[in-house]
């Protein structure tokens, strides 16, 4: 049986993994899980959110899409695929953190993609951001699209902090481990509801609520599918010390 690319089995993807995040970085609790099991929790989570983001990126249509009389890039694709290639950054990441002993394993390994995959979840939600200022649903906060990309970046600023917090010095001493920490769990906290305002019925689409034609269109890149606030998470990739 094939699986159909849905929203709700996007959002759901998003949720599972936003959920396992927040269970690895509650406070105290990875130090009576150990760091394997709390770094194999933030390992298996991150493979939901890539799940879900390959499902976002089926769901986004074409790469280019024509735009005023020309051909331009769809702006749901631009958050789909850097929210993609960021979750892979994360496996990268949680997957190098379970085995990393070495300083440098844990410099060059688990924090160098952690942080591109931070930039990679920013750009996503810098994207959706400007795909609704162009809608012209950016302060409609009563709209879930917009409710979703605010929280959507909030949560990609605190998982941003978070990898600020993680930098591991050449001593093998992190800047701030409870930064690090909060950051992931607020992160995760925001990405969960961001990608909660896309759980519809099972087996169904919610109704799309994008705009006009000009709808999710950024200026120069073009419009394809419904609003970007669907973009559920920011990023993952988070290792406990």
């Amino acid at each position: 049986m094939l699986i159909r690319p849905t929203l709700r089995l996007q959002s759901v993807g998003f949720c599972i993994g936003s959920t396992l995040f927040a269970i690895g970085a509650v406070p105290g609790l990875a130090s009576h899980m150990g760091a394997v099991t709390t770094n194999t929790v933030f390992f298996i989570g991150s493979w939901y959110f890539t799940g879900a983001a390959f499902v976002q990126l089926l769901r986004a249509g074409p790469r280019t899409i024509p735009y005023r009389g020309g051909t331009a890039i769809s702006a749901v694709w631009l958050v789909a695929s850097a929210q993609f290639v960021g979750t892979i950054l994360f496996n990268v990441s949680t997957g190098a953190a379970i085995h990393a002993h070495a300083i440098r394993a844990e410099q060059v390994n688990v924090w160098v993609p952690d942080a591109a995959g931070s930039v990679a979840f920013l750009v996503s939600a810098f994207f959706a951001l400007l795909g609704l200022l162009r809608a012209h649903e950016l302060m409609r906060l009563i709209y879930r699209d917009s409710l979703s990309g605010w929280t959507n970046m909030v949560g990609c600023i605190a998982f941003g902090v978070s990898a600020v917090g993680a930098f591991v010095y050449a001593d093998g001493a992190t800047v701030d481990t409870h930064m690090a920490n909060l950051g992931t769990l607020i992160g995760a906290l925001c990405f969960f509801v961001a990608s909660a305002f896309y759980l519809g019925p099972a087996g169904s689409e919610p109704e799309p609520q994008g705009a006009g034609p000009e709808g999710a269109g950024l200026e120069g890149a073009g419009r394809g599918g419904s609003g970007p606030g669907e973009a559920g998470l920011g990023e993952a990739g988070k290792a406990a010390p």
